[in-house]
């Protein structure tokens, strides 16, 4: 089927995020992301996060501090041109730079008293989504925050929000249903449909902010299949063409047994494809995503949909041996 649903060193600006995911259950291999259904939802491109410390602070406006110029000499205009003296220049720049994103003179002494009882904020982007316009909503300065305090801006850094990166990290196998006949269809005769237990189960991913306590597990379930056959001359069971999950599984698998029954999950081609031509069958999976985090902290995320296509070749038989 094809798939729809894919050493620190210290600078100035928006920087890499700390915060980290890691997937608690499911296969990252081969794995896609969740398509929100709620098309106005979509997880933060950027947020606050406690970046810097007083020292770390007065260490960087140090590395930017500019040498001691050298005891000046007469200079006559044929001389070289006096590289030391121009990189004092660029440093001292630099380190005006540094200054004045972090608002050094708001601060006695970097906030050094404070060394331990808060951290200095700064914005970055959601690392999935760089590209983002919305990335660049967080661009205000350093800010400095007690510890325990969260500062007035927008997406400061929360379990929710943790919960909400996550949900793009979320590892969606593909809907690569099991349909039988396996091959080719024959008009009028009913397809089996359903989905591989072993590999359609929650899958779970942690995020979480080191150094914070902060933390959010997203977990996503699957839990209902919508079946499109790609043409109107086609039966769906159920009728609705959605096959939700019953007694743990989506569907039942086809046994010789059950060849004169309706399957709880499948279509009836009733027209057969013409000049080679196909029928592109959709299958669209709904999962269900929740998470919980810090304190207890804990509520539902939009529902999300992964789907692929499979196109099927219909022909005109009176009778099929399986």
């Amino acid at each position: 089927m094809n798939g729809s649903g894919g050493g620190e060193k210290q600078s100035v600006g928006a920087k890499a995020t700390r915060a980290r995911t890691v997937v608690v259950e499911g296969d990252k291999g081969n794995s896609g992301s969740l398509k929100p259904q709620n098309t106005s939802w979509e997880a933060p491109a950027c947020w606050y996060e406690p970046r810097t410390s007083p020292k770390e602070l007065k260490a960087l406006m140090k590395k930017y501090e500019p040498d001691k110029p050298k005891k000046k000499k007469e200079t006559n205009p044929l001389d070289p041109v006096d590289h030391d003296e121009i990189a004092r220049k660029i440093q001292g720049q630099a380190q005006g730079f540094v200054g004045e994103y972090y608002q050094v003179d708001k601060y006695k002494n970097y906030n050094l008293d404070k060394q331990g009882k808060g951290m200095f904020w700064e914005g970055v982007p959601n690392p999935n989504k760089k590209n983002d316009p919305k990335a660049n909503d967080c661009m205000k300065h350093a800010i400095w925050v007690d510890k325990g305090e969260t500062p007035d801006v927008p997406n400061a850094i929360s379990p929710k929000v943790l919960a909400e990166y996550a949900y793009d990290e979320l590892p969606i196998p593909g809907t690569d249903v099991e349909i039988s006949p396996k091959d080719k269809q024959t008009v009028n005769l009913k397809t089996w449909v359903w989905l591989d237990k072993a590999k359609f189960k929650p899958v779970t991913v942690r995020a979480e902010l080191p150094g914070t306590g902060l933390w959010a597990e997203t977990k996503a379930e699957p839990y209902a299949l919508t079946l499109e056959p790609g043409t109107t001359d086609a039966d769906t069971y159920p009728a609705s063409g959605k096959c939700v999950i019953e007694h743990g599984s989506i569907g039942e698998p086809y046994t010789k047994g059950n060849s004169n029954q309706t399957p709880p999950c499948g279509l009836t081609y009733h027209r057969a494809t013409q000049g080679g031509g196909s029928f592109p069958l959709k299958a669209t999976l709904t999962w269900k995503v929740s998470w919980n985090g810090t304190d207890g902290a804990g509520d539902d995320l939009p529902e999300g949909s992964y789907d692929e296509t499979r196109n099927i070749t219909v022909r005109e038989v009176q009778s099929i041996v399986r």
